[in-house]
C-alpha cells in the first residue's frame, strides 16, 4: 500500500494520478476536508481508503501499522505563505512532519516529503545549503527547520528519507487552493472574465511584469516524486524546478498565445500592470530559479517543462470538454 497525506490536495491528488496511471490503486489517502472542495480532486481517482488527517496522526502516535507500506507521500501541510498562526503552522507542518519521519523511519518505510523553495528568501542562490536558507515568513521557517531537523539525524537513517523543495507549482487539481492558487490559474480567471489580465508593475529593479519565477508544471513534481520510489537508494533533500528562470510575462504570454489559438481570434487579450503592494515590498520573491545540480547528480535525468509547454498543457485540461 501506498499512504498519501495532503492526497486530495494539488501536489497530492495528482501524485495519486500518477500512482494511478501505473496501475496502483492500493492507497490510502489522508486530508483534512473541512473544505469539502477538495474531494472534487478524487472523483476520478482508484483509491483503497481514506482518512482524516487527525484520525490518522492519532493511529500514528500509538505507533499502530497500516499492514505492509510501500512508501509515504507526506504532502499534507499549511501552504498558506500568508498565515501568521505561528503555533498552527509549527503544529501542522512541523510536527506532523517531524512524527511522520519517526514512524517510517523506525519501520524502514521511504518517506518522500514535501519541502518548500520558500526556504530561500529572497535568494539570490537557491542551493540546498544552510548558507542560502533565509524564511521570510512562518510557513517557509516551519519547511526549513524540518529540513535542518533532518540534516542533523540523516547520518543514522538507512531507510529513503528525501525532501523535496518545490519551487512555483502549477497545473491541474489546484482550484481549491483560492488566493493561493498559481499566477497560471489567476491569468486564466481573469482572460476569462474581462480578456484581459494584470500583473504587478516593476520591483526589486524589474520591469513590469518581468519578476521572473522558475514555474514548474505539476506533472513534473508527479514524475520526480515517482522516480524516487523507483530509486529507493537515493535520500536527501532536493529543489524541483526547471533550473530556468522566466518572467510573469512569459506565463501571460503563453495563456494570451493559447486563448488565441483556442478563439482563432489574433487580437484577443491584454495586459495591465497595477502598482507593487507596499504590504509585500522586501517579503516578495522577484526571483527564483532551482540550481538542480543535486537532483542531476542522484540521476534524475528527465526534461522538464518550460512555460508555453506547460501553461498550454494546463489549459487544455482547465477547458476539457
Amino acid at each position: 500500500m501506498m499512504i498519501v497525506t495532503g492526497g486530495a490536495g494539488f501536489i497530492g491528488s495528482n501524485i495519486v494520478q500518477g500512482l494511478n496511471a501505473r496501475g496502483i490503486s492500493d492507497i490510502l489517502v489522508v486530508d483534512d476536508l473541512s473544505d469539502g472542495r477538495k474531494c472534487l480532486n478524487l472523483s476520478d481517482a482508484n483509491i483503497r481508503d481514506y482518512l482524516d488527517k487527525d484520525d490518522f496522526l492519532a493511529h500514528v502516535e500509538k505507533g499502530e501499522g497500516f499492514g505492509k507500506v510501500e512508501a509515504v507521500f507526506h504532502e499534507g501541510a499549511c501552504s498558506t505563505t500568508t498565515e501568521w498562526d505561528g503555533r498552527f503552522m509549527m503544529k501542522v507542518n512541523f510536527e506532523y512532519t517531524k512524527v511522520m519521519l519517526a514512524w517510517c523511519v523506525a519501520r524502514k518505510i521511504p518517506f518522500i516529503y514535501a519541502s518548500s523553495a520558500a526556504v530561500y528568501g529572497m535568494g539570490p542562490t537557491f542551493r540546498e545549503a544552510r548558507e542560502h536558507e533565509h524564511p521570510l515568513n512562518v510557513y517557509a521557517y516551519s519547511k526549513f527547520l524540518f529540513d535542518c531537523h533532518l540534516r542533523e539525524r540523516m547520518g543514522g537513517i538507512s531507510s529513503q528519507v528525501v525532501g523535496l523543495r518545490y519551487f512555483n507549482v502549477y497545473g491541474s487539481r489546484e482550484q481549491h487552493k483560492g488566493s493561493m492558487a498559481s499566477v497560471a490559474f489567476h491569468i486564466d480567471a481573469q482572460l476569462q472574465n474581462s480578456g484581459r489580465l494584470r500583473l504587478f508593475e516593476g520591483s526589486d529593479g524589474y520591469g513590469p511584469g518581468e519578476q521572473q519565477r522558475d514555474f514548474v508544471h505539476v506533472d513534473d513534481v508527479v514524475a520526480v516524486n515517482l522516480w524516487l520510489l523507483d530509486n529507493p537508494h537515493v535520500s536527501g533533500i532536493f529543489n524541483v524546478g526547471t533550473g530556468r528562470a522566466q518572467s510573469f510575462n512569459d506565463v501571460a504570454r503563453a495563456a494570451i498565445d493559447w486563448y488565441r489559438r483556442k478563439r482563432d481570434d489574433h487580437s484577443f487579450g491584454g495586459i495591465d500592470y497595477i502598482p507593487f503592494p507596499d504590504h509585500l515590498r522586501g517579503r516578495y520573491q522577484s526571483f527564483t530559479e532551482a540550481d538542480l545540480s543535486a537532483l542531476r547528480a542522484a540521476g534524475f535525468d528527465h526534461p522538464f517543462m518550460d512555460v508555453a509547454t506547460g501553461v498550454a498543457r494546463y489549459f487544455d485540461w482547465l477547458h476539457r470538454d
